[in-house]
């Protein structure tokens, strides 16, 4: 059976005038138009398609891909806004999204973008958006281990920090004061995760955690000191904000690594920065 709202491998059935009828299964037959069709293809052959219903409500295929499918969440723009039905969305499609008025959380207008949630309602079998996370975030127990890599989209900013979702299935917190680098809603980042809570949410990082954070750390500096004529011109006097500015880290955590370089003797800690030593390898 064809899944509504995903990429589908389905068996041609017949060619005809609007194009090509596909095989269903359950749902009967389901067109390609011939605009969609770009080789040549028979009955018997089979054509990786993506399915939804187009605006006349009929079941179609189309061989382009749209920015999200059934259980994805993605970051889109509103194009237009019915006072009965809600916002339309642009996926990439013909036929825009409707976020349906109940699935939203706050007023919109055409030229927001929002992070919505993509599902197939039940009741109705169409595909829509929704912008209530919460509803489809966490219904499996999180299983991540501390300094995992995952992959983040970023949903939204609050007192703390930033929301995101987490591979597609869980919510975390980037915190505020342990961000590196700036961020902003819809952006797409590989993260790590720190901690799993006990309420199953996630503290995130998007740098290496702890050890880990530390030895990438020193492999940067030492590459910048090898690149720099064997001098950095970094202290223990040295702001904050020029250590960040530079390394992209706290500077607890540079402060850290030097100690770590230092007590390999990799290095040397000079009033006016640190010195690589004779020898010394990346």
């Amino acid at each position: 059976m064809a899944l509504i709202g995903r990429r589908n491998l389905l068996t041609v059935t017949r060619e005809a005038s609007p194009g090509l009828y596909l095989d269903g299964g359950s749902h009967g037959e389901i067109l390609l138009p011939k605009k969609f069709i770009t080789d040549r293809a028979v009955p018997g052959s089979k054509l990786d398609v993506f399915v939804y219903r187009d605006s006349e409500d009929r079941l179609v295929a189309t061989t382009e891909t749209p920015k999200a499918m059934v259980g994805d969440f993605a970051f889109l723009e509103v194009i237009s806004w019915d006072r009965e039905l809600g916002a339309f969305l642009d996926w990439g499609l013909p036929k825009d999204l409707l976020l349906p008025r109940r699935e939203q959380t706050s007023p919109l207008r055409p030229g927001d973008w929002i992070v919505v949630h993509i599902s197939l309602d039940q009741k109705s079998d169409r595909i829509i958006a929704s912008a209530r996370l919460n509803l489809a975030l966490g219904r499996k127990p999180a299983n991540y281990t501390p300094y995992q890599p995952v992959k983040l989209l970023i949903a939204e900013e609050t007192p703390l920090g930033y929301n995101a979702i987490v591979e597609n299935s869980h919510r975390g917190l980037l915190y505020r004061e342990n961000l590196t680098r700036p961020v902003r809603i819809g952006d797409r980042l590989e993260g790590y995760v720190r901690t799993t809570r006990p309420d199953g949410k996630l503290d995130l990082s998007l740098e290496p955690v702890g050890f880990q954070r530390v030895t990438s750390l020193t492999e940067q500096i030492l590459a910048g000191l090898q690149g720099n004529g064997g001098f950095l011109p970094y202290h223990d006097k040295t702001s904050p904000e020029e250590i960040r500015s530079a390394f992209g880290v706290s500077k607890k955590v540079f402060k850290q690594a030097l100690g770590a370089l230092y007590r390999s003797h990799r290095i040397s800690l000079d009033p006016d920065g640190i010195r690589l030593l004779r020898g010394s390898k990346k």
